[in-house]
């Protein structure tokens, strides 16, 4: 099914109102040449009853009209919605009024006479804009109108939707779970909604990073010791897995336990039964193993194939943000969010070259690096990724050559990601034909690494 929310060129349309036919003739096929949608209206009377909120588009009205004149209509158009881009059409007598009509929130005015580009060019500006704020809209939409999953899960990418219905029905389970997924996809945010939205929710979670523990200390950190145990052991000491009981043991990259560790720890899962060290006395576990690598452990010569096949009972992958670039805008926009409340900072606007840069990055650094992008925008220290893998986001960068290229190319990467690969949806879904999809592609040295072409 096709996700209303997305804002297509096809949908966008210039509302032109002019009482002067002859005008208001040559402005339409001025701007339908162009390829933009125009409606013309000889007078304002139709326009606030158009869905202004939703609108995909920009109003361009003359001001000196018969009726509701250009400035009365703007009153009325932003009441309903002050982000509505209003351009107003001015004779040389009315400059003071379009400027105290900019003071009142026009979007910009154009004195009498002009050049047809120079209308088309404000009003390709104010669609722009108008297209981020709508983005903004649905994205602030999503976020606030999903439960509590989505909220720690965000995206719509299908992988991620997946994921999250495996989560619901896994969660409810005892079920031992191996999360997989590289560097920064947010593995302990899996395992801790697998923890809160189940029946052990009341219960402890305890996470262990296994690649943080110094060996000396590794088993008397996870089976806790008796007084006299060892030297230093002076008195008795609760293991985190025995703090565990009743809820949740979180083994983060456990590719990195020592091996020696690795037999000790299969007989507490499969007995559910501990031993402190210093005692015979066995305790009982009553506990769920969540345990997270990036590593195959399947083919890990350093990891017990046993560990790994009892560990290995539902095993839910998280897929790297580069496989899910349709995600990044709503992704990055929620982190933001979290950001501006953390810091007490406005969002600064997310402008077109800014987003191309978004869509552009391989991050190797998964979630964790867009938060860490993310943080440093609100905070108004970004200054772009530097040396390579994408342009830089600085808006105003480089020729308008070089911004228009990097933000083309970066919309369509991220279309092929979203089609894995496909290219027949792709270029339906831009609105061009096979033939420029694959000259763009050229010029642009993109490559549908994903896949076939789908024709």
């Amino acid at each position: 099914m096709e996700d209303s929310s997305v804002l297509r060129d096809k949908d966008r349309v210039v509302h032109l109102i002019d009482d002067d036919s002859d005008l208001r003739h040559a402005l339409t096929q001025s701007l339908e040449l162009e390829g933009l949608s125009v409606v013309a209206h000889a007078d304002a009377g139709e326009v606030c009853d158009l869905p202004l909120r939703t609108l995909y588009g920009v109003i361009v009205s003359d001001i000196r009209m018969p009726g509701t004149d250009g400035f009365t209509l703007m009153r009325q158009v932003l009441a309903i919605d002050p982000t509505m881009p209003v351009v107003l059409i001015t004779g040389h007598g009315d400059v003071q009024m379009a400027v105290e009509a900019m003071r009142a929130g026009a979007y910009d005015f154009i004195e009498k006479p002009f050049a047809a580009n120079r209308l088309f060019s404000v009003v390709e500006r104010a669609i722009e804009k108008r297209r981020l704020v709508l983005e903004n809209r649905s994205l602030r939409s999503a976020l606030e109108g999903g439960d509590d999953l989505s909220s720690r899960l965000v995206g719509r990418n299908p992988a991620i939707q997946h994921l999250r219905a495996q989560i619901s029905a896994v969660a409810e389970t005892d079920a031992d779970v191996l999360i997989t997924g590289e560097t920064g996809t947010g593995k302990e945010v899996i395992a801790r909604a697998l923890h809160d939205f189940g029946p052990r929710r009341k219960g402890n979670f305890v996470a262990i990073n296994c690649a943080a523990l110094p060996a000396d200390i590794f088993e008397s950190e996870l089976f806790g010791h008796e007084a006299g145990a060892f030297t230093g052991a002076q008195k008795l000491r609760i293991g985190k897995l025995e703090h565990a009981n009743g809820g949740t043991v979180f083994l983060d990259e456990i590719e990195s336990m020592p091996i020696e560790l690795q037999a000790k720890l299969l007989r507490a899962i499969e007995g559910r039964m501990i031993e402190r060290l210093g005692s015979n006395r066995q305790v009982s576990l009553d506990v769920r193993f969540v345990a997270a690598t990036k590593a195959d452990l399947a083919n890990n010569p350093a990891f017990r194939t046993d560990l790994y096949y009892r560990l290995n009972v539902i095993t839910l992958e998280i897929p790297a943000l580069r496989a899910r670039k349709d995600d990044i805008p709503l992704l990055f926009f929620h982190m933001a969010r979290e950001a501006r409340a953390r810091y007490r900072r406005e969002i600064p606007d997310l402008t077109p070259p800014i987003e191309a840069g978004l869509l552009a990055h391989d991050w190797p650094g998964n979630v964790r690096e867009l938060r860490n992008v993310a943080d440093r925008f609100v905070l108004g220290m970004w200054s772009g990724f530097g040396g390579g893998s994408g342009p830089a986001l600085e808006p105003g960068s480089g020729s308008l050559s070089d911004q228009t290229d990097a933000f083309e190319r970066a919309v369509i990467v991220a279309e092929i990601a979203r089609n894995n690969g496909a290219l027949k949806p792709t270029y339906e879904g831009l609105g061009i034909s096979r033939k420029g999809l694959y000259e763009k592609m050229r010029r642009l040295n993109i490559t549908a690494d994903a896949g076939g072409d789908g024709s």
